[in-house]
């Protein structure tokens, strides 16, 4: 007869009620069993440094990301327009080539002559009311909320990086407090397995703990398939080569200055941008206003004329244009529509402003409420772990409580730990939004 049976019909002939391999067996949470990685999945937790490891991930994420290229060449496309725009004062010389053959027909005779041209001509804008210099301004203003936008491009891949690896260390810990649940539930369910064969009366907790096995086995299963969708939206950004991840439950735990954040909200890269286009839009209607303006101009040309027949000639001229507009039908209206724009794009970046100033409020506050539920729920969980234990002594070696007691505290007490780390990652994510709508979750991390 096995070791294992031959005690446990000694502890039922003593009239010990638990079963005494359970207290021999399913004390150790981290007794070996069948490796994860040979199901395919590695819960292993890596002991780099979590802040280092965030910001390598980001930095590959912003080096493959086609989001980020197409910004870029935005930003430099934006630039040249306004490095066009700026040089409409410089003189423009143009040159015309021309050739023509002309014939004559009189009195019998016939006459042809080859004639060709050369023609130079050059103007430049002398004075017209601002036009060029609020079109520039205009242009740069578009350049720079082009610049803006491919920051704010930055940072939008940053947080989506950051709130996958954060989501991704949640669920590997969760994982691997499921897999604690499985082991012990299996010790108590090999245990019972035994003493049924003796004691039939027994079966309907041989069935309660194996219900608490086979829930504790859909729990990971569960974790495993969410785990497997959050690595693959991280690999998306970074690449198929993941590192083993870091534990990152001492990242982002910290409630910053609210107040120091809400300032630095006026200059992050989104509102940056919606203020450059704010500018722009101001500057473009400066630009319309001043087409109904006078304009001067100074041009000139040149022209030099040969023929087949040895005749050559030439002429210049230069001198000075001033343009009035008298009638221009809808300039009206056109500015009316320019200065529109601009009042519209200056209140959405007061409302972009007073929505992210709430915003950041209403985040502040969700973290700092989820950081105290989890400062509540460790405390509770030292509480549920005295009873755990004692719940289990008693069982084992007194036979003052049932197994259903045992499992209830079994189940108290790995259900608060996997809320305790839901809650952690609640208030890490909404800090990491917090700090995206400021400085930048980057800043955080470095």
């Amino acid at each position: 007869m096995p070791a294992f049976h031959r005690l446990l019909l000694l502890a039922l002939a003593c009239g010990i009620a638990a079963p005494v391999a359970a207290q021999v067996r399913c004390v150790d949470d981290d007794a070996t069993v069948v490796s994860d990685r040979a199901k395919g999945v590695d819960l292993s937790i890596s002991s780099t440094d979590p802040r280092g490891q965030l910001v390598s991930l980001v930095e590959t994420a912003l080096q493959r990301s086609e989001q980020i290229g197409s910004a870029t060449l935005l930003a430099q496309a934006a630039r040249e327009d306004w490095v066009q725009a700026s040089e409409a004062y410089r003189p423009s010389v143009n040159a015309t080539v021309s050739g023509a053959a002309a014939g004559q027909h009189a009195g019998g005779q016939h006459r042809q002559q080859l004639q060709s041209q050369l023609s130079l001509g050059f103007s430049m804008p002398l004075w017209d009311a601002g036009r060029a210099a609020y079109t520039s301004a205009w242009r740069g203003q578009l350049a720079e909320a082009s610049r803006q936008g491919l920051f704010s491009a930055e940072q939008q891949i940053a947080i989506q990086v950051v709130n996958h690896s954060l989501d991704r260390g949640r669920l590997l810990l969760q994982a691997q407090i499921y897999r604690q649940y499985m082991r012990r539930m299996a010790c108590l369910v090999e245990a019972l397995e035994g003493i049924v064969k003796v004691d039939k009366g027994r079966a309907s907790e041989l069935i309660q703990a194996q219900k608490s096995q086979m829930t504790a086995e859909l729990s990971m299963e569960q974790t495993v398939s969410a785990l497997r969708s959050t690595e693959f939206r991280l690999k998306r950004l970074v690449g198929d080569e993941l590192p083993p991840s870091a534990s990152y439950a001492t990242v982002l735990n910290q409630l910053p200055d609210i107040e120091s954040l809400k300032l630095a909200a006026a200059q992050s890269p989104d509102m940056l941008s919606l203020q450059a286009n704010s500018r722009a839009q101001r500057r473009y209607a400066e630009s319309v206003s001043a087409q109904s303006k006078p304009q001067v101009n100074l041009g000139g040309a040149t022209v030099a004329t040969a023929t087949n027949r040895g005749t050559k000639a030439g002429e210049w001229n230069a001198g000075v244009s001033l343009t009035v507009p008298l009638l221009q039908p809808g300039q009206n209206a056109a500015e009316q529509a320019a200065a529109k724009r601009a009042a519209a794009a200056e209140a959405q970046v007061r409302d972009a402003l007073n929505a992210k100033v709430y915003q950041m409020s209403d985040l502040h506050g969700s973290a700092e409420a989820a950081l105290e539920r989890s400062r509540r729920i460790v405390e509770i969980l030292r509480s549920s772990e005295r009873l755990r234990a004692a719940t289990l002594v008693q069982w084992q070696q007194m036979g003052r409580r049932s197994l259903f007691d045992v499992m209830g505290a079994e189940a108290d007490y790995y259900s608060l730990r996997v809320a305790q780390l839901s809650t952690l990652f609640e208030a890490q994510q909404a800090l990491a939004m917090l700090w995206s709508l400021g400085p930048g979750v980057m800043a955080a991390l470095r």
